[in-house]
């Protein structure tokens, strides 16, 4: 069996950079994907679908030194874990955690290096959008 998940969002917060007893490098950060549509009453409608992502290896590396939060990216990965928990409201929710096996930065030139392709094999034409930056109250973990 084979699962893959293709993910555009800007990054919630600057990732955060660890490393193993072995000495593996992780970086995770957190993941607003944003989705609109126009209802069936013509109102606009906003959904932000969060997922926490790990980077692994010379990947965690580049991601931790070239990307910062409201930072855009298409990450292709696996799902690793889904956990519920309720937020500040007492709504419930879930944390969908996500193991990158390939982080491609997205977003204007002058935020940081364009062309980065670490570890996948997508052309240069991946989509952008003009996601806003997230707000840290909206980060639910």
């Amino acid at each position: 069996m084979y699962q893959q998940i293709t993910l555009i969002g800007n990054l919630g917060n600057d990732p955060e950079m660890r490393y193993t007893p072995s000495g593996v490098a992780v970086a995770s950060f957190n993941l607003a994907v944003n989705r609109s549509w126009t209802g069936q009453d013509g109102q606009r409608q906003d959904k932000t679908t969060w997922f926490r992502v790990s980077v692994w290896n010379k990947q965690a590396e580049t991601v931790s030194q070239y990307l910062s939060k409201g930072r855009q990216v298409l990450v292709i990965g696996e799902m690793e874990e889904a956990r519920a928990y309720t937020d500040r409201e007492g709504n419930a929710r879930a944390s969908l955690e996500v193991k990158a096996q390939s982080v491609r930065f997205l977003g204007q030139r002058g935020d940081a290096p364009m062309g980065n392709d670490m570890g996948g094999s997508m052309g240069n034409s991946a989509p952008s959008s003009n996601n806003s930056a997230v707000q840290d109250e909206d980060i639910p973990f």
